[in-house]
């Protein structure tokens, strides 16, 4: 053990000298058993740790996140994978999966773009189903309590033996205040150690007061997704698994508007057009992921127009008609929408709803409580205020 970690550079190469340490001398809570970290690594490890180690405390399942840029691009908990699924997230040829691999699959496939070589952590000891599924996507790391041998052995293996492997205790426990320099000048503030539990959502102030059991453990990920999501966020979570984060904008209905458009993506894609395209057998997995979100959007002649298609498909697909999308959607339901602060306009509700959200977890607060209560009742939607707030910086 070491209480510092020397590092190449900071935030950008011209930032140096850099390094993590204790301030107290301690040893540090980590061991490096492969490649050399950078300090955006570290940031979204600790980050993503910390959302993975209370997904599983929350909900007793194995949880995985998938992190970039110091926000989680997808965050799931171990629940199997349906067929259809496995295949949007192309794992449909590894069989049955482990359910800590079927946590990444989730967290990787919400936001199969975003997710482009990120940082990953894992609530458990890694095991070999999870390396298989990571050692072939692009990735710059992992975080976990452990790794079994085989599994770090076919990690060690990735990135020509560069890739950054890291365990962490899980023992650890972090001082009760925490700091921070901007512009040579220290903050100082009590971690935000909020414990989300069924207490926290109990308060429900809409006409609908059914809450079932799934719906309440997507309200738990929505919330601690959040808490570890850069402000201000929201998100979409549906049967144990985020699917779609609007990370750090100034409006929050442009969180509300981002995180919906990737929740619809996430649906679009189970869609029989978009199931069905014969992609070359030489289109790798990225470029697959990066035409299907040009075919799914208004770009689609990008991916279409002769010369294009015949580079990514074997038959030419058809136009995804904005109709055929829009009832392709109206099929989606049962969401869950969280908010790390208060929904100030109804607008967000009107939003939420186009993307098939029933639950709503947001703290409340607002003057304009009674128009946003007003607006979910519309719909007949379950919302709870939690009275607590969840900015992230």
């Amino acid at each position: 053990m070491m209480n510092e970690i020397q590092l190449k550079y900071g935030c950008n190469p011209n930032q140096k000298p850099s390094r993590i340490y204790m301030e107290d001398g301690s040893d540090l809570p980590v061991t490096v058993l492969n490649g050399k970290p950078g300090y955006i690594n570290f940031l979204d490890a600790f980050n993503g740790w910390q959302l993975v180690k209370e997904l599983k405390e929350a909900t007793g399942l194995p949880a995985a996140t998938s992190f970039k840029h110091v926000s989680p691009a997808g965050a799931a908990v171990g629940l199997p994978l349906s067929d259809t699924l496995a295949k949007i997230y192309w794992v449909d040829d590894l069989g049955e999966l482990s359910p800590l691999a079927c946590a990444y699959a989730r967290a990787r496939g919400a936001d199969r773009m975003s997710s482009f070589g990120d940082f990953i952590a894992l609530s458990d000891v890694c095991d070999v189903d999870t390396a298989r599924l990571i050692k072939r996507e692009v990735s710059d790391g992992v975080i976990a309590p452990g790794y079994t041998d085989e599994a770090l052995e076919l990690l060690k293996a990735k990135k020509k033996g560069n890739y950054n492997i890291i365990q962490i205790d899980p023992s650890y426990t972090p001082a009760p205040i925490e700091r921070k320099q901007v512009y040579g000048i220290t903050f100082e503030q009590g971690r935000n150690e909020l414990d989300v539990n069924g207490d926290l959502l109990s308060n429900i102030v809409t006409e609908n007061k059914n809450l079932p059991e799934s719906a309440l453990i997507d309200m738990k990920i929505a919330l601690i997704t959040l808490k570890y999501t850069q402000s201000n966020s929201v998100c979409y979570v549906k049967d144990g698994q985020a699917i779609g984060i609007g990370a750090g904008q100034q409006s929050r209905i442009h969180c509300t508007r981002l995180a919906g458009q990737k929740a619809d993506n996430w649906f679009l894609r189970q869609s029989p057009q978009v199931m069905g395209l014969q992609f070359l057998d030489t289109l790798g997995r990225a470029d697959r992921d990066n035409t299907i979100d040009v075919y799914m959007g208004d770009e689609y002649m990008d991916v279409l127009a002769d010369g294009e298609w015949e580079k990514r498909f074997k038959v030419k697909p058809a136009v995804f008609t904005a109709e055929e999308k829009k009832a392709w959607l109206a099929q989606n339901q049962n969401v869950t929408c969280g908010s790390d602060a208060f929904f100030p306009f109804s607008d967000n509700i009107e939003r939420a709803h186009k993307s098939g959200v029933k639950y709503i977890a947001q703290p409340g607060g607002s003057v304009r409580d009674d128009i946003v209560i007003e607006c979910a009742n519309k719909y007949d939607m379950v919302m709870a205020f939690t009275g607590i707030r969840l900015f992230h910086h």
